[in-house]
């Protein structure tokens, strides 16, 4: 296992080049993790460079097409800082991005605490604990120049290539009652339209909720409450540049939109 000072410096190099936007080739030998757990701890001490509360989690690779996207075989949990988190509606630089795609999703914010228990979480039981549905966009990209060629282990070191984040308003609907795995969002952007399908996201986004929430679990982590949980893109990454305006239709929960700049 990396000791407290090799994953304190390797944090800090991909904190470094997050902030300078800059990429790198792969950790030095000495500060690769190894496995999930090593990439995880990595991750964890991202928070010391946080500038408040963390946001929440975003889940990476829940869709076939976000697995081939950075060639990994299954989920993975990143966190959200706040600073990273733009206002429905504003606008995200370009720049130091070099995965430029745009990704709709199906957010929650948690109503009470999750914490680390023997046992796995339950679907409904995970689903009780939250507070509000969200549209939402994700904007990722990763620190390592060939994000493809990364590997699970430093991706999940990566914080799950997050990067940016638009939160959409809670929907007022009864999101509780309604399938969200038929849910089609509609995705407009460069003049096209694009159709989602709940389906995509680990077969179900509520499904892919309960994953992360059993995912902290089994790392000693608290899911807890006010954070937010991105599930993952309901379509495959579609392209973004500056210039381009990003606007995805979740039908009856709402609408979230971003501006590239």
């Amino acid at each position: 296992m990396l000791d407290k000072d090799q994953i304190a410096a390797a944090s800090r190099t991909l904190h470094d080049h997050w902030r300078a936007g800059t990429k790198l080739d792969g950790f030095e030998t000495a500060l690769r993790p190894r496995d999930r757990a090593e990439g995880y701890a990595i991750q964890a001490a991202i928070e010391n460079y946080a500038s408040g509360k963390l946001f929440g989690w975003k889940i990476a690779a829940t869709s076939e097409a976000g697995q081939k996207h950075i060639n990994v075989e299954g989920p993975m949990a990143g966190r959200i800082l706040a600073e990273t988190v733009l206002a429905d509606g504003g606008t995200a630089s370009m720049a130091g991005n070099e995965m430029r795609v745009g990704e709709p999703e199906f957010a929650f914010r948690m109503a009470r605490d999750l914490p680390p228990r023997a046992t796995p979480y339950g679907v409904q039981e995970v689903l009780d604990a939250v507070a509000t549905l969200h549209p939402a966009i994700e904007i990722p990209d990763s620190r390592f120049a060939d994000f493809a060629a990364a590997g699970e282990a430093q991706l999940i070191a990566d914080c799950a290539c997050a990067h940016l984040f638009v939160l959409g308003g809670a929907t007022s609907a009864d999101w509780r009652a309604i399938d969200l795995v038929e849910q089609r969002p509609i995705i407009t952007s460069r003049g096209e339209r694009y159709i989602g399908h709940g389906k995509n996201v680990l077969g179900d986004p509520r499904a892919a909720l309960a994953w992360c929430a059993n995912e902290l679990r089994a790392l000693g982590l608290t899911l807890r409450a006010g954070e937010v949980v991105t599930t993952g893109t309901c379509h495959p990454p579609l392209p973004i540049a500056a210039g381009d305006v990003f606007e995805a239709d979740f039908g009856v929960f709402g609408k979230v939109s971003v501006r590239f700049a």
